[in-house]
């Protein structure tokens, strides 16, 4: 392949983890981003199993470790905020719901930016908005920038992805509704007292309210969701969600009024429906997917971190080891990551039942079933869930260039 660029549409994890190993494999990474700069902050996300693998193998896994969240594990609290039941990070040698290794993902995101600036190309502010492909590469139009050719384009741009869009069409048939919303954001309000843990609330009808340490004294990073049927919303109408959270978890108890009156101050807010994204093929043409834009997983499993960064250290392996040779690289990809992507997507005991019961009495029954998970035969079942992470054997790909 006498091209060497490759354009990558998004640059939150997934993106900028294979525009890093695409350069220590000799090829040119581009980055393209719709958001104007680097996102600060976010949500905690995981590094565990083969994602760790990963992180350590880029030589940046003391770097994650320094910028972890220090959390004590999760736990269930009821109406007044009384611990029910609670899952220490040690219960499953750091491997847990909520894992050793808790990094925010602006603060992961910041990490690989960092590894790659000095060599890799980033245009923020900017989004493709046609793919014209023929037998020597692929002509990018952008919003903003002069088009650009390019050999290959990956589209690593998450859940609702333009370039999968443009590549492979409309993306209903790709997206799976699991029957619920989720919102995430930063509240920072000393008085919801977490010590160290990571609480969630259920209240009947479906609620789920969580709230976690950030990384800065009194920060909370919060979340609220629910269960119902598909919404027609608009999804960048973020007045109009935040009132549909208001009439949905007005008065439901514990600190809910608090992250309600912290949602409307935040600068971060973000919703979006728990979903899937299945597709017969990871690639078309001369354009694959990379992370959730390909194979999300649902925030439900735990999993779209590793499965990003798995997924970047294998695509640019591939591609190195076929010489750039797109066909032989993304077959390789595909082979190698469907088993990985099919486990990862298998949804906890009781999906989004199980995360969002609609009963106190299944709520009650949640609570016991946590209280039960350390002792067996619940330990056996989930440690299966958690092992996930790493079951796959990763290659030893040899950088052509260091």
């Amino acid at each position: 392949m006498e091209n060497t660029d490759i354009l990558i549409s998004g640059a939150g994890i997934a993106g900028p983890a294979l525009a890093y190993w695409l350069r220590r494999h000799g090829f040119t990474p581009t980055v393209v981003e719709r958001a104007p700069a680097p996102r600060p902050g976010g949500q905690a996300v995981d590094l565990r199993g083969a994602g760790r693998t990963v992180v350590e193998r880029m030589g940046l896994l003391d770097q994650a470790r320094a910028l972890s969240v220090d959390q004590r594990g999760l736990g269930l609290v009821d109406r007044r905020g009384r611990l029910t039941a609670r899952m220490p990070v040690e219960l499953f040698e750091g491997e847990g719901i909520v894992s050793e290794i808790e990094i925010l993902r602006g603060d992961l995101a910041d990490l690989l930016h960092r590894a790659t600036a000095d060599d890799v190309e980033y245009r923020y502010g900017d989004t493709v908005t046609a793919l014209a492909e023929d037998a020597d590469g692929v002509t990018v139009t952008f919003e903003n920038a002069p088009a650009r050719r390019f050999s290959l384009v990956i589209g690593a741009d998450g859940l609702h992805s333009v370039v999968r869009r443009l590549a492979f069409g409309p993306g209903g048939d790709h997206y799976r509704p699991l029957g619920g919303y989720h919102a995430w954001f930063t509240v920072r309000d000393p008085r919801i007292d977490l010590d160290g843990w990571f609480l969630m609330y259920n209240a009947p009808g479906g609620l789920v309210a969580g709230a976690r340490p950030g990384r800065l004294p009194g920060e909370v990073k919060a979340s609220l969701g629910f269960r119902c049927a598909p919404l027609v919303h608009d999804r960048h109408d973020t007045a109009a969600q935040q009132r549909l959270l208001t009439e949905r978890f007005a008065g439901a108890g514990w600190e809910v009024d608090r992250l309600l009156a912290g949602m409307r101050e935040a600068d971060d807010f973000a919703f979006d429906s728990f979903g899937q994204i299945h597709l017969e093929r990871y690639s078309r043409g001369r354009v694959a997917l990379l992370g959730d834009a390909g194979y999300s997983p649902s925030p439900l499993t735990g999993l779209g971190t590793s499965l990003g960064l798995v997924g970047a250290y294998l695509l640019a392996g591939e591609l190195a080891s076929a010489r750039g040779d797109h066909r032989t690289a993304y077959a390789r990809y595909e082979d190698l990551m469907r088993p990985y992507v099919t486990r990862a997507q298998e949804l906890p005991p009781g999906g989004l039942h199980g995360y969002a019961p609609d009963s106190a009495l299944m709520i009650r029954l949640r609570a016991a079933s946590m209280r039960w998970m350390g002792r067996w035969p619940l330990r056996a079942i989930m440690a299966a869930q958690f092992a996930k992470a790493g079951d796959i054997d990763l290659p030893d790909y040899t950088p052509a260039h260091a």
